[in-house]
């Protein structure tokens, strides 16, 4: 997915793309554990990508451009 801003946070991203249907989801699969994040487990919702980041979640892998 292209951004427009310097940074957009995790939960937004997952959101933005569809991963998850709604912020408590998002929620709740990033403090279970369930995102990675350039193939590190990320237990934080504010977490900011930036483009070149790479998100994994569900088997999926979601870029950041």
């Amino acid at each position: 997915m292209k951004i427009d801003t310097e940074y957009i946070k995790l939960d937004s991203f997952l959101k933005a793309v569809a991963a998850v249907g709604s912020g408590g989801e998002a929620k709740i699969r990033i403090a279970g554990g369930e995102v990675r994040v350039n193939g590190e487990r990320e237990l934080r919702r504010g977490r900011k990508l930036r483009p070149g980041d790479r998100v994994e979640l569900a088997g999926r892998t979601y870029d950041v451009e």
